[in-house]
């Protein structure tokens, strides 16, 4: 297996799904890596499914009612057990197709979207699975080479300007408005991209997590190409 995370401090590998689930995030590793070398042709189901808004959720009946040829029947197969392994887990996969997000650019300092390097909050103990089939994929960063925006002086100076309450409620403000999740990057930070196929468990921010939650972002997509991304 030519595994291209093998060497990072943050990305632990592991060779079936049971493993993914069941291996704890320790030290500096908060995302976990099913790595795969899929068979099939995901192009093609991308190229027989319909984009009725910029995000469409593709559902099983959506894929089964498509007409395949062998390469494109592997590929259905792989997304629907993929989808089936993980609600038999408890989650809630989606699998969507994706011509872009919404982006925010309500402020020139600061954005809240998912193509900023962010991490994911829950009032609950779980974590964040996803699988890019086929397009531009998903980028981490080890949190040693980031900074919480919120405690950059002159970000934290223009959200002060912004906030129009007491001192005390300031850090609610930032976190009800989401602030408080994105990073910005040293300037000499490599991010790692989480290619095509491998399946990903990343750390969430919750209160019982035991890691610091994985910071990651949302590709910009390739011209003229849409996303087939599995997530939940």
């Amino acid at each position: 297996m030519n595994n291209t995370f093998s060497d990072s401090s943050q990305i632990g590998t592991v060779a079936t799904f049971s493993e993914l689930i069941h291996t704890d995030f320790e030290g500096e590793k908060n995302a976990l890596c099913w790595y795969r070398n899929l068979d099939g042709d995901f192009k093609e189901i991308v190229a027989q499914l319909s984009l009725e808004e910029n995000i469409t959720e593709v559902h099983k009946e959506d894929l089964l009612a498509l007409q395949l040829s062998e390469k494109g029947n592997i590929a259905r197969e792989i997304i629907l057990k993929d989808l089936q392994l993980l609600t038999d887990f408890g989650a809630s996969p989606a699998l969507n197709l994706l011509k872009c997000y919404e982006r925010d650019d309500e402020f020139d300092f600061i954005s809240t979207d998912v193509y900023s390097f962010h991490v994911d909050r829950s009032p609950i103990a779980t974590d964040t699975f996803l699988c890019t089939y086929h397009g531009a994929a998903s980028d981490i960063i080890p949190n040693t080479q980031a900074e919480q925006k919120i405690l950059i002086p002159e970000i934290r100076s223009k959200l002060k300007e912004l906030y129009d309450g007491p001192e005390e409620e300031f850090e609610n403000f930032l976190k009800e408005n989401y602030f408080d999740l994105h990073y910005q990057l040293h300037p000499d930070a490599e991010p790692v991209n989480l290619g095509l196929g491998h399946l990903w468990r990343l750390a969430v921010d919750h209160p019982k997590q035991r890691v610091l939650p994985c910071i990651h972002r949302a590709p910009v997509e390739n011209e003229g190409e849409y996303r087939l991304l599995l997530i939940c």
